[in-house]
């Protein structure tokens, strides 16, 4: 996730959104994702600040700023990326994928403020509004249905953003099983595979390689180790318990 410093410095910022719950939707999620900067530029809706749709984001909403152009909203912003579904149009900025966009996008969060621009959900962003951005980018959808709801687009879009791979947790180390360990595994196996008959005198030398090079594969750690060693002695134990009576 990223830190709460770099959430403050990206500005979403809808261009001539028609639908005022889709404002509403938009800032739901900004808020689910922890970025709190809406930017607005000549919203449709007149009453956009009082939508339905803005569940648990009313505040974010109500603190929304309003602007009448794409200069004015981006003007204190060193980046500004604007998102397209790029199709049947000539694009004069480059075109990145999502992912990548994304990726660099948080690059620049750690010091400089962004803004990411969603366009109106029937044209998306003109060119006029393009001319503004450093390049785009682009969900990938199918050639068939390239385009996507609003609402929806700033939901991935953010999403993308707040996950951070690198940040991801990764599962503890933990420590491997030494080589007597695993001796002492194979020669309990040994000793079980023995006792319930499974494996005859004759054939336990060609066995005993073959059983040490399979334990050896599972690369056990010293906790899993000592919980086979434990599993296999009760086995035994119960093998021979059975033999006595």
């Amino acid at each position: 996730m990223l830190a709460s410093s770099e959430l403050d410095r990206l500005c979403v910022v809808l261009v001539r959104t028609r639908n005022p719950l889709n404002i509403g939707a938009a800032a739901r999620v900004m808020s689910n994702f922890g970025f709190l900067r809406l930017r607005v530029v000549n919203p449709y809706g007149v009453a956009w600040r009082e939508a339905r749709s803005a569940v648990g984001a009313s505040a974010l909403l109500a603190s929304a700023e309003e602007f009448q152009t794409v200069a004015e909203a981006v003007a204190d912003c060193s980046l500004v990326v604007g998102t397209t579904a790029a199709s049947r149009r000539e694009l004069q900025q480059p075109l990145k994928p999502l992912e990548e966009g994304a990726r660099l996008i948080r690059k620049q969060l750690s010091s400089n403020r962004v803004a990411l621009l969603f366009g109106s959900e029937k044209t998306g962003l003109s060119n006029e509004d393009l001319s503004h951005c450093h390049w785009l980018m682009r969900i990938p959808t199918r050639e068939q249905h390239p385009s996507v709801n609003l609402g929806q687009a700033v939901a991935i879009c953010l999403y993308e953003l707040a996950r951070d791979r690198k940040a991801s947790r990764q599962p503890e180390k933990q420590k491997p099983a030494t080589a007597g360990e695993v001796e002492r595994i194979t020669g309990m196996l040994l000793d079980a595979l023995h006792a319930s008959g499974y494996l005859k005198l004759r054939s336990a030398a060609p066995t005993l390689g073959k059983v040490r090079r399979m334990v050896r594969r599972l690369n056990l750690s010293a906790n899993d180790a000592e919980l086979l060693l434990g599993m296999l002695r009760q086995i035994l134990w119960k093998i021979q318990l059975g033999k006595e009576k």
